[in-house]
């Protein structure tokens, strides 16, 4: 097992081991990393996963760990989380932004620069990783409507530009995920519009998603894909289902297509609730729900 002495020659670069992932996550559960690693440039991000290869180390890499859920039992070997590698550049009409950037932070920018296109994105709690990695969206607008291009890293550990095509986007998917790619930063076709009506579109998104989203608590966002012709939420109100609770966790009493942290809840907790909700939700409509949230690590 690679000790801190095996890192001391990355530069730019944190560690810490056996350290509780609930720390990091939207959800606050999750049991611990063997080894947690930020990468500040992508020059450490690269030599950290070649130390891991070469040591024969499972390695799982992590936007800003918000559309997830990490086992209580945590994850073993090396966690990299790329919430360091938050660079964001304008170059005309491009905004070229590293994986570990916030959506938020993003689309706050564009505006900034009379940029339109990104609104949509303007409350999502995620990464630009994260985002390119499962095609996120919201209000009518996705990732794959925006983007230009994506730099990679495959598992041999070499570094490739990938064009919109060749991301392969779908809903709340890409190649990415197919092909177990890790991204390190990507680009945003944007094009010129009012500062003022941007700055108008966006509130008013973050409004109704206030109005709308249990925002005052901890949560892994909207749990299951929306079904063909159908809401999730809905289907799980006519189930009956919208404010049931497993040990601290709880369909939202708020929008039942998310699931709270009401009172210290485990992932045990959110497993056993998305199990009730996909049975509950089959039984009244006969439509099986699909998690959208990635469920990852060892049971405790």
């Amino acid at each position: 097992m690679l000790d801190k002495k095996s890192f001391e020659k990355i530069v730019d670069l944190e560690v810490l081991f056996d350290e509780q992932l609930s720390h990091y996550t939207f959800t606050k559960v999750g049991g611990a990393a063997d080894i947690l690693a930020f990468p500040h440039t992508t020059s450490a991000l690269t030599e950290v996963l070649d130390l891991a290869r070469k040591e024969s180390i499972p390695v799982t890499v992590l936007g800003n760990a918000s559309n997830l859920i990490v086992r209580d039992g945590g994850i073993r070997g090396l966690v990299v989380l790329l919430e360091k590698m938050n660079a964001i550049r304008i170059a005309g009409y491009t905004i070229e932004a590293q994986a570990g950037a916030p959506l938020i932070e993003v689309s706050n920018i564009a505006q900034a620069h009379a940029l339109t296109g990104f609104e949509f994105a303007c409350g999502i709690p995620g990464s630009v990783g994260g985002a390119v990695f499962m095609n996120a969206g919201a209000y009518g607008g996705e990732i794959s409507q925006v983007i230009a291009s994506c730099k990679v890293i495959d598992q041999a550990g070499n570094l490739s530009v990938l064009t919109r095509d060749q991301l392969v986007f779908g809903y709340r998917k890409s190649s990415i995920r197919d092909n177990h790619l890790i991204v390190v930063s990507a680009k945003f076709e944007l094009t010129s519009g009012d500062p003022r009506q941007i700055k108008n579109e966006m509130q008013k998104l973050n409004d109704l998603r206030a109005s709308k989203q249990p925002l005052e608590y901890p949560s892994c966002g909207s749990v299951f894909k929306r079904p063909a012709g159908h809401f999730a939420g809905q289907l799980i109100q006519e189930a009956g289902a919208q404010g049931h609770r497993i040990g601290g966790v709880e369909v939202s009493q708020k929008h039942a297509g998310f699931m709270v942290n009401v009172n210290h809840g485990s992932a045990k907790d959110y497993e056993a609730l998305i199990a009730y909700v996909i049975e509950a939700v089959e039984a009244s409509s006969g439509i099986t729900l699909e998690p959208e949230v990635r469920v990852i690590g060892e049971s405790e």
